[in-house]
């Protein structure tokens, strides 16, 4: 069995971040660990309060993982503060994982921010160049490119200059395009694919990017390449979409386990 480590923050809703990539590990058939950088108050509705780990609690989760345990493949999701980052790539580069799938999250579905504008820097300077694969939407993408991003042209141009920055591939993430189209872009320098996708009609997509950035890194840690395992993580979040729950009063989670439900005869899905 493949390990795999989320170092992301935790939310409270069950949907997002380290508990959204535990769960979507699980699915996928590998051990998920965790070193949790930030603690949110946070529901379907949005999120109302963040605590972050100080650097030394991270340094201190990271080296107790990889002393003790192999690691496969590692995603990094929401870390708000530059020591943290700091924290993070000195740790990474200390022990040399495998396989490092980067989700820049920098703000909630709600509108919280979630990367401070400083950090910003850091994220860019310390982890881009560790990433087998960077995973940004385009607000994302917009702010590590500096410039606007509408069109597909100009989602193959800030794949470039993300390449450019040290990250070894990228999957930039076409969700906010205008229109019923949702393609995604990916490019690891030799070779571009545009990956079509179909917008799905939908509230319930609380923790969509945790979901698929954390089924890339199972596929890529499993041995997967590079193509396989983006169609695959993105069939995969897909299906956990269109199964999307209706919790709570605002954007319910997408399904972690739809195809295990059915196999156990659990129907209510």
């Amino acid at each position: 069995m493949k390990h795999l480590l989320s170092i992301a923050g935790s939310d409270s809703s069950g949907g997002a971040g380290i508990q959204a990539d535990l769960k979507t590990f699980a699915a996928h058939g590998v051990f998920g660990m965790s070193v949790i950088t930030a603690v949110t108050a946070q529901n379907t509705c949005g999120v109302t309060m963040v605590q972050d780990m100080t650097p030394e609690m991270i340094t201190a989760q990271i080296d107790a993982v990889f002393n003790d345990i192999r690691v496969d493949g590692v995603k990094i999701g929401m870390v708000s503060r530059s020591e943290s980052i700091r924290a993070i790539a000195d740790g990474l580069r200390k022990w040399n994982p495998p396989v490092i799938v980067v989700d820049p999250v920098m703000i909630s579905k709600s509108g919280y921010p979630l990367l401070q504008p400083e950090a910003c820097d850091s994220l860019i300077q310390k982890l881009l160049p560790l990433a087998t694969l960077l995973t940004p939407n385009l607000p994302e993408a917009e702010a590590i490119c500096g410039f606007p991003i509408h069109t597909e042209q100009d989602m193959e141009r800030a794949a470039e200059k993300i390449l450019s920055l040290g990250a070894k591939a990228v999957l930039v993430k076409g969700g906010h395009l205008e229109g019923d189209r949702a393609d995604d872009y990916l490019f690891d320098g030799k070779k571009a694919l545009w990956l079509p996708g179909t917008r799905i009609c939908t509230e319930h997509t609380h923790g969509t990017g945790c979901t698929l950035s954390s089924a890339l890194a199972s596929n890529l840690a499993k041995g997967m390449l590079l193509e396989d395992a983006v169609k695959a993580g993105k069939k995969y979040v897909t299906t956990a979409i269109e199964h999307g729950i209706a919790l709570g009063k605002g954007h319910g989670p997408t399904h972690h386990f739809v195809d295990l439900y059915k196999k156990a005869g659990i129907f209510e899905l």
